[in-house]
């Protein structure tokens, strides 16, 4: 009502100080329109205020029509920097992020400099897009605009670098910045765990609040590097940052308890993961679906299926991870009929539609007990969705476990045909065939590779000691005490063949008598880190490593004889589960 009485008082009466508040107030399209058409009868539209506040009411909230709103741009005679920048803002939210950059262009070769606003907002659009080519441009024009010194602006460029992958540019920003605040460690920080540079995350820690930088780490600071924690499985650092947390008055934050609770859940630390949840006050579906995914990966899979009950019981409803996790549960512990039943369950009694991740559960839990056609079937004929890749590796996997040459083979033509096909599924199958004997198949495959330029990563084992993080890699020399780990690792050898250990051979893939592939198995990346760390820690101290690769199945006897005879609980963390090695067995089983 008050809308149509500001649209009579314009009519009878234009002018500045009515204008602007009506269009403010203005709240439907049909109204905004018919303020327009007003402005546009007279000279007022062509005013810069009315017409940035108006431009201002179309493209951002509450309407946020920007085609309407690019109209009315082209409707301004002379735009200025103000009209640019509601484009560019308006647009930097949008699902067209390029056309914000677009804007930036038009108005620089329009002759118009930018702002730090204009600044701020084309780097959230270029960080949308992932173009560090137009960052770099936004990035000169900062300097040519001596902005250089806005601290938030450059952590803006910081975070933009960082999502492209730029970590150098990244740090480059941060070197050349005057001051630094806690939210610019932040970006840094993130900067390089996003990067894989999770070991110089860690070491900001300390460095940012050193003498020379004296900044606090802030609760935003604690979540990105238990998250860096997390991801190296480094246990001791993470009990720095919980003792940091707790001394800052952090701990009663729910996401810094559940971040918390899921880097003890994947350090392997399944005792204090499980305090940490019992003393969690107001547990979310978060938190619940973190405990359950962590018991079913640490091999606790009845442990998370009576969570998930009691997660149930107290009234909490279950999402997506949380079935990802119980099914998972499901997998690890060959629970076949209990798999189904959940998997049904979230369809039926709770809706949830299921996504490619709950379908990879079923073929692994189906793959694991050695119902290959079965979860053929499923991929094939049952799901709702196309398969993608990782669908199709987990049967790959699990034809390599049951020696399932010819659907091996079949799994394979899938990958290729969704141009997904990675070094790792090559090697699966390579493992397929000289598991077979058929070393004419294992030469056909690398000729493949070879012509097709695909290279293995290598395995690559870390350890922390003593809040260092060591990184070892096949054969590696690189490690200062190079000579006593490979001493170490011939004396565990020695041992380890008394106590009736005998090498796997399997897993080494040359045409080569079994001596020469024995001596190819013995300096594997985590066989190397468990000689370094009986080395370096007293007896008795639990062996906690994590491991880029699966861990092969010759590794996986020896760290299993080796928990017996060094009466040591080796902790390994490879990339699908764990394994906690103790007196002699392994808590998955031997399927992994």
């Amino acid at each position: 009502m008050m809308s149509l009485v500001g649209v009579h008082l314009l009519q009878s009466s234009p002018s500045l100080s009515h204008c602007i508040p009506l269009i403010k107030s203005c709240s439907s399209k049909p109204h905004l329109i018919q303020i327009h058409a007003l402005l546009l009868r007279t000279a007022l539209f062509q005013e810069s205020s009315i017409s940035a506040a108006f431009l201002s009411r179309a493209a951002l909230l509450p309407f946020h029509d920007l085609k309407y709103s690019k109209i009315v741009f082209d409707q301004i005679t002379k735009p200025c920097i103000v009209h640019y920048n509601i484009m560019i803002r308006a647009f930097s939210q949008s699902d067209s992020p390029k056309k914000a950059f677009d804007f930036y262009k038009l108005m620089r070769r329009n002759g118009i400099n930018g702002n730090r606003f204009s600044s701020s907002f084309v780097l959230k659009s270029c960080a949308k897009i992932s173009t560090s080519c137009g960052g770099k441009q936004v990035h000169c024009r900062i300097l040519q605009d001596g902005q250089q010194s806005d601290s938030l602006l450059l952590t803006s460029l910081m975070d933009l670098y960082a999502s492209c992958g730029d970590a150098g540019d990244a740090c480059q920003v941060f070197e050349e910045m005057s001051s630094r605040d806690t939210v610019a460690w932040n970006v840094l920080i993130s900067c390089y765990t996003r990067n894989r540079r999770t070991k110089d995350a860690l070491g900001l820690f300390d460095l940012m609040q050193s003498p020379e930088y004296g900044s606090k780490p802030d609760d935003v600071t604690c979540l990105l590097l238990l998250q860096a924690c997390t991801h190296l499985g480094t246990l001791e650092f993470g009990e720095r940052i919980h003792k940091y947390i707790e001394e800052h008055g952090y701990i009663n934050a729910l996401n810094i308890r559940n971040s918390l609770l899921t880097m003890y859940l994947k350090c392997g630390c399944v005792d204090k993961a499980y305090r940490m949840f019992c003393d969690t006050p107001k547990k979310n579906v978060i938190s619940w679906s973190a405990m359950i995914s962590g018991l079913a990966m640490n091999g606790y899979g009845q442990d998370a299926i009576e969570a998930f009950n009691e997660m149930k019981r107290v009234g909490v409803p279950p999402d997506e991870q949380t079935f990802t996790g119980v099914l998972s549960a499901c997998s690890h512990s060959g629970l076949v009929d209990e798999g189904f039943r959940f998997f049904n369950m979230m369809r039926l009694e709770y809706g949830l539609a299921p996504n490619v991740h709950h379908y990879g559960c079923m073929v692994d839990l189906l793959g694991r007990a050695g119902l290959l056609d079965q979860a053929y079937h499923l991929i094939t004929n049952d799901m709702g969705i196309k398969p993608d890749a990782m669908i199709w590796r987990t049967l790959l996997g699990a034809c390599k476990i049951h020696g399932n040459v010819q659907l091996g083979e079949r799994v394979t033509e899938h990958l290729i045909e969704l141009k997904a096909a990675q070094a790792g599924d090559y090697i699966l199958l390579l493992n397929i065939y000289s598991s077979a004997g058929n070393w004419e198949k294992v030469a056909e495959i690398r000729r493949l590779m070879k012509d097709k330029g695909i290279q293995t990563s290598p395995g690559c084992s870390t350890m922390e000691l003593n809040g260092t993080v060591h990184e070892f890699i096949v054969d590696d020399d690189s490690h200062p005490r190079k000579v006593e780990i490979y001493q170490m690792l011939d004396e565990i050898g020695s041992q380890l063949k008394i106590a009736g250990y005998v090498a796997n051979t399997e897993s080494e893939l040359h045409a080569v008598d079994a001596t020469e592939k024995e001596s190819a198995l013995s300096y594997h990346s985590e066989k190397l880190a468990i000689a370094f760390a009986i080395l370096a820690t007293p007896p008795g101290t639990t062996i906690r490593i994590a491991k880029n690769l699966r861990t092969c199945i010759d590794c996986h006897t020896f760290s299993k004889v080796l928990s017996s005879v060094y009466n040591r609980v080796v902790i390994i963390r490879d990339r699908s589960r764990f394994h906690h090695f103790k007196d002699g067995h392994c808590s998955c089983n031997d399927y992994w």
